[in-house]
């Protein structure tokens, strides 16, 4: 890449800091144009090369000063700045998982210019000491990126309310050059991410690879019942030699799938991975799976807590053994297949019970007014400080136990800041009342029907007579971008 007259040339450092030779060009696109001043938006998916359209920028862009990037996932960000920090990068982190004295530490450093890039969830925008951080900082946040903006809108799939004031910080900020990323997104929810950040499509033109991966094989199969999944699911084990993913929507229908795969003569390796592991038996599936050989055939069984960070290139075949709950949480989960170029298949089993889950789900994730009310209340009186779903959830759920309403309220208060986990463990401390008016009926109901509707879209990505096609459409890209 040549560098534009009186623009930064990035080449020495993507040699020197991240040990590359060259940029794909979609990323060249998009890092002249940041470097140029200028804001992105980037639709590209997981495993792709995104972080690196602001990476490159932020090391390369003149002056004091650092680059301060927004995500909303503390377990993924951590994981980036240890990569970072292991190529000699200053990145570091700040968020609700640190105790205050360090994260006290971290706003002075920030203050003080250590720092070339800083992460933080977006619930730090209204923090003053984060604020008066940035305040203090010799030079300017030089470039602000906005990853996993789809969480920007209400419209995404994982709408955070925090992120709704991102555009007002940035003009705070006074308008550094902007990136937003994100592996999936409407048309719709593109427009909104624009408006949000107070920016138009010819100020934040789009930059999107192409959507239409011909290596991957896509199939819907119809199945009555159990017994017909298993044959499906051993048929495609025989079949693709490799690493392969089977998701699941429920614990109990995974356990019950372990079991009965375990009874057949399959040559493959068997671990399964969910959200009630704990943490160290995560971590050793986890290792476990990325260094898994094609050869030993290793086949993970899983609900959607498994997938976001996976760097691993040669996983063979993904299948969803149950439906899943919208067609962008299904396109990023299959889209970790085949990362490296050869043929791969995702199927999707298909039994019209399934789709009563996730209806239920819906209900489930969703919890009315009155409920997070009172989950915030028992928090707020929770007389051992820190405390998980399973300490409220008999507060919460009188009778059934399969409920997952005490789960969404936890999610929905950390997502307000009423609450913030501690560390990784699952746990959280109450950090305010919620306010008077903050649980509105009529946005909960308008959240569960635009739920519903992307339910009813996977209904309509099953029944379509060519899925690639139909994937293509949802997204309004086109199929070479």
């Amino acid at each position: 890449m040549l560098p534009d007259s009186g623009h930064p040339d990035p080449l020495p450092i993507l040699r020197e800091r991240f040990g590359h030779a060259a940029m794909f060009p979609l990323q060249e696109r998009i890092v002249r144009r940041v470097l140029g001043g200028g804001d992105a938006l980037v639709v590209m998916p997981t495993g792709s090369g995104k972080s690196l359209c602001y990476q490159l920028p932020a090391l390369t862009l003149p002056g004091p000063g650092t680059s301060l990037v927004f995500s909303p996932l503390i377990a993924l960000m951590e994981d980036q700045v240890a990569a970072l920090r292991a190529k000699g990068i200053r990145a570091q982190y700040i968020n609700s998982s640190l105790r205050r004295a360090e994260r006290e530490r971290r706003y002075a450093k920030l203050a003080e210019g250590a720092y070339e890039l800083v992460y933080a969830t977006p619930e730090r925008m209204h923090k003053p000491e984060f604020v008066q951080a940035l305040a203090n900082l010799p030079g300017s946040v030089k470039l602000l990126a906005v990853d996993e903006a789809h969480c920007i809108t209400k419209w995404g799939h994982d709408f955070r309310p925090a992120y709704q004031q991102v555009g007002q910080f940035r003009r705070a900020l006074r308008s550094p050059p902007t990136v937003a990323l994100t592996a999936t997104a409407t048309a719709e929810v593109r427009t909104d991410i624009r408006r949000t950040l107070g920016l138009d499509e010819v100020q934040m033109p789009l930059f999107a690879s192409g959507i239409d991966r011909p290596n991957l094989r896509f199939e819907v199969l119809d199945c009555w019942d159990d017994d017909a999944k298993l044959a499906a699911l051993a048929e495609v084990a025989r079949a693709w030699p490799g690493t392969g993913i089977v998701y699941f929507s429920l614990i109990k229908q995974l356990e019950l799938f372990a079991a009965r795969i375990s009874e057949l003569d399959l040559p493959l390796e068997l671990v399964i991975y969910h959200g009630q592991l704990d943490a160290a038996e995560k971590q050793r599936v986890y290792q476990r799976f990325i260094q898994a050989g094609p050869d030993q055939r290793l086949l993970l069984l899983a609900t959607n807590a498994f997938g976001m960070g996976v760097d691993k290139s040669d996983i063979r075949f993904i299948v969803h053994a149950q439906v899943p709950g919208s067609v962008e949480s299904w396109y990023q989960e299959v889209g970790r297949s085949g990362r490296d170029g050869r043929p791969s298949l995702c199927s999707l089993l298909y039994c019209q019970d399934d789709l009563a889950v996730q209806q239920q789900f819906v209900e489930w994730m969703n919890p009315d007014a009155r409920m997070l009310a009172e989950a915030a209340h028992h928090a707020q009186a929770w007389p051992h400080g820190e405390f998980d779903v399973d300490d409220l959830r008999p507060l919460l759920i009188r009778r059934d136990r399969g409920d997952r309403r005490a789960e969404a309220c936890l999610t929905v208060l950390e997502k307000q800041g009423v609450i913030a986990p501690v560390g990784s463990s699952g746990r959280y401390r109450f950090v305010r009342p919620p306010e008077a008016d903050e649980f509105d009926p009529a946005d909960i109901e308008a959240k569960r029907e635009r739920d519903l509707h992307r339910l009813l879209d996977v209904v309509k990505l099953i029944k379509a007579d060519d899925q690639r096609a139909f994937v293509i459409d949802y997204f309004g890209l086109d199929a070479d971008a």
